[in-house]
């Protein structure tokens, strides 16, 4: 590695390579293509940039032509990306231009019209370029998608492979993933050339250095349990993950008017908002960030003590990633995850995935309602219990129709009025059903409450 770039790993504070770049460097270095699979927050990023300044030290880029192209799915992890090629190429006199929604490229298209040693861009911003005439991609000779299972998730897998297929100098391609779902496996196999893949960690695994916690609250008190949690466990900073964006603002105002800085982080917000609130936040003038999974990924804060799920996450495999924006470069840290009832199945599927029972946490003066946090395991028991007593329970009553038997569903046997009950019925009511003609054909059903005018005889007229 050169030296130029040695001081600069040093100078960020940085000794010993984590695992993922132990091994990665040394395979990219070789110009072998290569797949990373790890967990969020082991320095994926710093694993593909650090050698890819090494390979691209010497030469030049043409005009609209970079040397090579990094793909990401959000623009956080993007301008993130961007910033570890600033701290660790500041001595280098590489170039480099970045390709996202949101900001006026003026500069980046002066830059490229220069030539730029390495793009980083979005899927939909560099096509758009791309069918402008703007950018030309034949001499992109190293090509790296990042995060490529989150490409999936947001559906950008199809310009993901539009993109690749037009790199025809491709000589190197670097996929790096947190999990590997088939989809994206199928898209290594089909672009990458007898890659190496490295594995660090088990996929959908949570980091050793992060404690995390369930707390049973009801759905109705979830802002004031968010609160009285921050304050009781005197959490002084944190990343609050709802799942929906409409959520977003009455949880930030609820923290606002409890007295904590909060601000919002979502889809919705133009660019420039969005990356004053991330800068704001990192460097502490606000302390609380309530967020939809856009920030999921790509926040590279390595002071970050806490992530609280005001939201169990829908999918499994993104529980992972939200409480991996804590606990990193070594630091202890801590997730807690708010169940109510309905949030059962998912939590079930986190410690299916996990292939842990997350511990559970009472919160003073938070009422827990029953079976909220309830574990995957005891679930289960539940479960069985409940089909031992469907077992053993008495066979279903049958009813004729058309000719044939039928069994009762349980729920509607259940409903059927015992004798005693019968007999304390209104008179009136057991006549007009005696006088209430049987016809053949199928029974036809109107609930619990028969509209008295269908009880009635009808009325019969002789025809002059």
């Amino acid at each position: 590695m050169r030296q130029e770039i040695l001081s600069a790993v040093v100078e960020a504070g940085y000794v010993e390579p984590t695992p993922i770049q132990a091994r990665a460097i040394p395979a990219i270095l070789s110009r072998r293509d290569v797949i990373g699979i790890a967990q969020t927050g082991t320095g994926k990023t710093a694993s593909f940039v650090l050698p890819m300044l090494q390979i691209l030290a010497s030469g030049r880029g043409r005009a609209r032509m970079p040397r090579s192209l990094i793909l990401s799915p959000t623009r956080e992890l993007a301008t993130q990306t961007a910033r570890n090629f600033e701290i660790y190429g500041k001595n280098l006199s590489l170039t480099m231009a970045l390709l996202i929604g949101g900001v006026g490229m003026g500069d980046q298209e002066r830059l490229l019209e220069k030539g730029v040693d390495v793009l980083i861009a979005t899927p939909g911003r560099l096509l758009d370029w791309y069918e402008r005439g703007r950018i030309l991609l034949g001499g992109v000779e190293i090509m790296v998608i990042d995060e490529a299972d989150r490409m999936f998730d947001m559906g950008f897998l199809p310009d993901v492979e539009r993109i690749v297929s037009l790199l025809l100098g491709r000589k190197q391609t670097l996929l790096f993933s947190a999990t590997m779902p088939p989809e994206v496996r199928r898209l290594a196999d089909r672009f990458l050339r007898d890659p190496i893949e490295i594995q660090v960690a088990r996929p959908a695994s949570t980091a050793a250095t992060v404690e995390d916690v369930v707390v049973a609250v009801d759905a109705a008190s979830k802002r004031d349990a968010l609160v009285e949690l921050i304050r009781r466990q005197a959490i002084p900073k944190a990343i609050v993950f709802c799942n929906r964006k409409r959520d977003i603002g009455p949880v930030m105002r609820h923290l606002q008017r409890a007295g904590f800085n909060a601000r919002d982080l979502h889809g919705d917000l133009e660019q420039v908002h969005r990356q004053a609130t991330l800068d704001q936040f990192t460097r502490g003038q606000v302390d609380f960030l309530v967020a939809t999974d856009v920030a999921a990924r790509g926040l590279d804060i390595s002071d970050m003590p806490v992530v609280i799920n005001f939201d169990v996450p829908m999918h499994a495999e993104d529980y992972v990633h939200r409480i991996g924006r804590t606990g990193r470069a070594g630091r202890q840290g801590r997730a807690f995850t708010f169940v109510t009832p309905e949030d059962a199945r998912f939590l079930a599927a986190i410690e299916k995935l996990t292939k842990r029972t997350i511990p559970r946490l009472e919160l003073a003066g938070v009422a827990a309602p029953a079976g909220a946090a309830e574990s995957s395991e005891a679930s289960g028991a539940r479960r069985e219990r409940s089909r031992r007593t469907d077992r053993t329970a008495a066979p279903r009553p049958a009813r004729a129709e058309r000719g044939r038997t039928t069994a009762v569903p349980a729920a509607a046997a259940s409903r059927q009025p015992e004798p005693a009950a019968m007999a304390a019925e209104p008179t009136a009511r057991r006549a007009r059903e005696q006088r209430a003609p049987v016809a053949d054909g199928p029974v036809v059903a109107f609930g619990d409450h028969v509209p008295a005018f269908l009880m009635r005889a009808p009325t019969l007229r002789k025809v002059a």
